[in-house]
């Protein structure tokens, strides 16, 4: 069992690179698998949600040889896989085995996908149920409800799915069932989410349209693609750095007085970017500069300075654009001169931790004043007084671990946190960018 101990020292202040976006990552590696010839992900995530991924892939046949800084992907075409001799493990990665499930599912071969034990808890029910009404054959424990998931590849058909949530996991995987199905599949969403399934699609050159919301719209969008494309030729593309990662020094620059950090390269796109509007909105010092754009993705530098917060509303409407920042948006808010109120946020219940009950157990063991309530928490701010430091738990959620490290620059003395190895699957090396940037005292 690995820990981790952070001494509260001086100021956050420096620059810094963050690593590539776990999210773009895994559909880096899917979509050039499936291509013709071969491609060069510059920036990937090298954690080990985004590495399964990758061996996913060499277990299917698939050529990818793996540099620190690059991946080199030697596709195979739209149906060139082979079926794997061992199960999939999916290690952590809610992404991978949802993406992979749709994906196989249009194979003519037969696949095990697996992962660790909180990978076996979450649940798959919401990808299978729609699978199956393509045409999937796809057996689970619970009825497909819970991983192991067994699927025979099938002949696919198109159909018209109405999401009853927001999810970019869902909608991703019925996209890549669409690749290999008869007809049109279309997905409506109740509200957009992340989109960069359907922008790396449009990097490749597949034919996959979007309807309804605009960019940063708050209302019900569609995205509809035709069946089976006729392939698409293997590109090049830099992976911009990962705002989910980024976050956690944002609000760390932001909560200890004197910080100045510069975080560089970082994906700013708008389905997502909902905590920058959120930290703006309790008073955060971000400046957003050398805006361009990579393989169709917005990306920026980060520039961010200590500044006192204050609480606010976050209602059900912001919870898509803010999924994945909800532990380290917690530690701003805890900080913070006065109330917020999280509602809507029920989703957070089944990742890879139940995120509400766990940030309100480890917070309230530094003091905070935090009220969990069914979809989301209240928050009384300590108007900038300091946490105690405490002996808390990950509960084997990287996210989780990694914001009650940063909640740990503005305690009174050290904090430890138990079971820390799960970091290691979206953020390896993040204590080291921690003591790169802080200051002793």
């Amino acid at each position: 069992m690995t820990s981790l101990t952070i001494n509260p020292g001086g100021p956050l202040q420096g620059t810094i690179a963050v690593p590539g976006d776990k999210s773009i990552t895994h559909r880096a590696i899917i979509l050039s698998a499936l291509a013709e010839g071969e491609s060069l992900l510059t920036g990937y995530c090298r954690g080990e949600d985004c590495l399964n991924t990758a061996r996913a892939f060499r277990a299917m046949g698939v050529r990818i040889d793996e540099q620190p800084d690059r991946l080199r992907v030697y596709g195979k075409g739209l149906w060139g896989l082979s079926e794997p001799e061992q199960p999939i493990d999916c290690g952590n990665s809610g992404t991978g085995i949802r993406l992979l499930t749709g994906l196989v599912a249009g194979q003519d071969f037969f696949t095990i996908l697996t992962g660790d034990e909180s990978i076996r808890r979450r649940p798959m029910g919401r990808v299978v149920k729609p699978l199956r009404e393509m045409g999937a054959a796809i057996a689970g424990r619970k009825g497909g409800e819970l991983a192991p998931l067994a699927v025979t590849g099938s002949r696919l058909r198109g159909i018209a799915y109405r999401s009853p949530v927001a999810s970019a996991q869902i909608k991703s995987s019925l996209l890549l069932a669409g690749l290999y199905a008869e007809g049109t599949t279309r997905i409506t969403e109740p509200k957009p989410s992340r989109d960069h399934t359907e922008r790396i699609f449009r990097h490749f050159g597949i034919p996959v349209q979007t309807e309804g919301a605009g960019e940063g719209s708050t209302e019900g969008s569609s995205v509809s693609l035709p069946g089976r494309p006729i392939g698409w030729t293997a590109k090049n593309l830099a992976v911009p750095g990962d705002l989910s990662a980024a976050a956690f020094f944002l609000v760390g620059a932001t909560i200890v007085p004197g910080s100045d950090v510069t975080i560089t390269g970082v994906g700013i796109n708008p389905t997502r970017s909902g905590l920058l509007d959120i930290l703006r909105e309790m008073g955060a010092s971000i400046l957003v500069t050398n805006r361009r754009e990579e393989a169709g993705e917005p990306v920026a530098d980060l520039h961010v300075r200590s500044a006192s917060l204050h609480g606010i509303r976050i209602g059900a409407e912001r919870i898509p654009q803010t999924i994945d920042e909800f532990p380290i948006l917690c530690v701003a808010a805890a900080v913070a001169e006065g109330e917020t109120v999280i509602t809507g946020a029920a989703e957070l219940r089944v990742k890879e931790s139940d995120r509400i009950a766990t940030m309100a157990a480890e917070l309230a063991k530094m003091g905070a004043a935090i009220t969990e309530t069914p979809d989301g928490l209240i928050i009384q701010g300590s108007g900038g007084r300091r946490f105690r430091g405490a002996s808390c738990a990950s509960h084997g959620d990287h996210r989780v671990a990694m914001s009650v490290a940063i909640a740990g620059l503005v305690a009174d003395g050290p904090t430890k946190i138990e079971e820390t190895a799960c970091i290691e699957t979206s953020f390896p090396g993040f204590d080291g960018k921690v003591s790169e940037l802080l200051t002793k005292r």
